[in-house]
């Protein structure tokens, strides 16, 4: 007998996000010479940021991973903390209820279910924009906020949506002649919104986004994603 990489079996297709899951985490953190079936009920942060990150290149393919940032963003998430530095993230430990059973505060899912969702959007249509670093994603709306509010009109800059699995949208800060300012942040698209019409080319759409953060201007930064057809086009 030898023991082989652990199999789920499952009787729905919607059940294939949860069977993912578990054998994710058996494949990143059980012991190799283990008694079978025991898995770690808890892992170090650290240990979940290096699996998160070679699971999202492998899946997306690219060599872009996630930064430090972004490792920044999921541990607030996943531990629904806001408060604490990222120095404070790396000492702790995450548990499988944490990682996917727990629903997220305010949300329908849990942690994995969402980062299962930004994987195959980033997988299924945004390959090459987040390759050449086009988008910032694992960002939260609060920061987003912080980052636009001193910029100019029509800055703008991409995020995964919190509220949706699978979305991506963009913020962009608008300025009023007395110089208020308020972000907006667009309805987010779908992986179906994206294969109807290309990010690039919603992106070109919208008149009201002039620069990506902090100072590209979009044509720049998304021209070489703009579909020919439409490239001159008014």
């Amino acid at each position: 007998q030898v023991l082989s990489l652990p199999i789920v079996v499952i009787v729905h297709g919607n059940q294939d996000n949860n069977a993912k899951a578990t054998v994710l985490w058996d494949n990143a953190f059980s012991e190799i010479d283990r008694v079978p079936f025991v898995v770690a009920e808890r892992v170090p942060w650290e240990k979940m940021c290096d699996t998160l990150n070679l699971k999202f290149m492998a899946e997306v393919q690219t060599t872009k991973g996630l930064l430090k940032e972004h490792y920044f963003f999921l541990a607030q998430k996943i531990f629904n903390d806001h408060s604490a530095s990222l120095e404070d993230f790396q000492s702790r430990s995450v548990s499988w209820a944490q990682f996917n059973k727990e629903i997220l505060p305010g949300r329908g899912f849990t942690f994995w279910q969402w980062f299962d969702g930004v994987l195959d959007l980033t997988k299924r249509c945004l390959k090459s924009y987040w390759s050449d670093r086009l988008i910032i994603g694992f960002i939260s709306k609060q920061y987003v906020c912080k980052l636009l509010s001193t910029e100019p009109d029509g800055t703008f800059l991409l995020r995964f949506s919190d509220s949706e699995i699978g979305g991506v949208t963009i913020a962009h800060i608008i300025r009023g002649k007395d110089g208020s300012s308020q972000v907006e942040n667009i309805q987010p698209f779908s992986a179906k919104d994206l294969s109807i019409r290309s990010l690039g080319d919603r992106i070109r759409d919208l008149g009201q986004l002039r620069n990506l953060y902090p100072n590209t201007p979009k044509d720049q930064a998304f021209g070489s994603h703009y579909n020919s057809e439409w490239v001159g086009a008014d």
